[in-house]
């Protein structure tokens, strides 16, 4: 494949991406990012292994790069998935202190 074909493939997957993830409802957020960290895991090993077995210095520098940033990725989603969940509890425990009054 050339590198028109790769870009055109790229840009409408990013169109779709967003279509389909800004139609998707505030309550399955959560679920949406604990299966994109899930995601980044799996790019995260796989980076990894890459980095392990490179045999060219440039190989080793993507792949590092790589490491580097699908951490980053994985780290934040987890974060952000977090303070969604903090933000629901947050709901439940007042509704729970209304009721106690």
């Amino acid at each position: 494949m050339g590198g028109i074909e790769l870009l055109t493939i790229t840009v409408l997957a990013v169109f779709v991406g967003f279509e389909v993830v800004s139609k998707v409802s505030s309550i399955l957020h959560t679920p949406l990012m604990s299966g994109a960290n899930a995601i980044h895991g799996i790019i995260l090993v796989g980076a990894i292994t890459v980095a392990g077995q490179a045999t060219d210095v440039g190989v080793l520098v993507v792949a590092l790069l790589a490491v580097v940033l699908a951490t980053a990725n994985l780290v934040g989603g987890f974060v952000v998935t977090d303070r969604m969940l903090e933000m629901f509890r947050g709901r439940r425990a007042a509704a729970q202190d209304g009721e106690a009054k």
